[in-house]
């Protein structure tokens, strides 16, 4: 299915497939509070660790830019026949999801898109921010002596509302893939694989999939106005947006989104 395995959780066993995608800096271990709440009845959700993220295989060769990760995940839909799946994204899991469905629409039946950023530019200011303290650590990274929490620490406090829902413990936990020289190597390999021209040539306005764009009314990394664009220049868009809420609102308000996916996969506009 490609240069390796994705790590996948499964929620449920309905007949209506959901895949979860993360975003920069986290896992399907973003997901914990919201996959057990959705309809496990009637819906089957699919937890997906991206290609080098959490506990999915990882390669020195390999490609993890957002064309790649769209393919590597549409193979591995394929192994777990699934071939039709509403998805729910965090940030660049959006840009992953929006190529998905841009080049292969049957497999896509909608998009629920958490605080995605802008797809004429998806190296937003938190990659900036990985690089600059990347570079603030050169010299413990080249002695192996700086964590992956230096890199991706700042990251994600600034993107849930409240100090106290990522104190350090939780830290560790979304950074323990990176742990040592060779997993912030990683790290900084996968960030780099993200480029501003991910989604060139990806004609995603004109994907007819019904869409439903989620902001946090407290995420700071975005503008406001990325997510009314994107849901404005979809055919088929809807946006809505959550108060008390920054980038991680799986961490910030996860029943508030559980409700909100429940309530997409049930809509008139969401129906086959």
């Amino acid at each position: 299915m490609g240069p390796g395995a994705l790590h996948v959780e499964r929620y449920g066993f309905g007949d209506r497939a959901v895949v979860l995608l993360h975003g920069l800096g986290t896992s399907s271990f973003l997901w914990r509070s919201v996959a057990p709440t959705l309809p496990l009845g009637r819906v089957t959700a699919f937890a997906v660790d991206l290609f080098g993220h959490g506990e999915s295989d990882r390669a020195v060769d390999a490609d993890y830019g957002v064309a790649a990760q769209a393919d590597y995940l549409s193979r591995a839909l394929t192994v777990l026949r699934v071939s039709r799946a509403d998805f729910v994204a965090v940030d660049l899991g959006g840009a992953v999801a929006l190529a998905l469905a841009a080049r292969g629409s049957s497999r896509v039946r909608s998009l629920v898109l958490v605080n995605p950023g802008d797809p004429s530019s998806p190296r937003g200011d938190d990659f900036a921010e990985v690089e600059r303290q990347w570079a603030r650590h050169l010299l413990d990274a080249s002695s192996g002596m700086m964590g992956a929490a230096s890199l991706l620490g700042p990251i994600l406090e600034r993107s849930v509302a409240q100090p106290e829902r990522m104190p350090p413990a939780l830290i560790g936990r979304y950074v323990a893939p990176y742990v040592g020289r060779d997993g912030v190597a990683h790290l900084m390999q996968v960030v780099r694989a993200v480029n501003d021209r991910a989604l060139d040539g990806v004609e995603w306005e004109q994907a007819g999939t019904p869409t439903l764009v989620v902001r946090g009314e407290a995420d700071g990394w975005v503008s406001p106005a990325v997510s009314a664009d994107i849901a404005s220049r979809l055919r088929r868009g809807e946006h809505v947006g959550v108060a008390g809420a920054a980038r991680l609102i799986p961490e910030d308000a996860p029943g508030v989104l559980a409700d909100l996916v429940t309530a997409w996969l049930g809509s008139e506009a969401n129906r086959d």
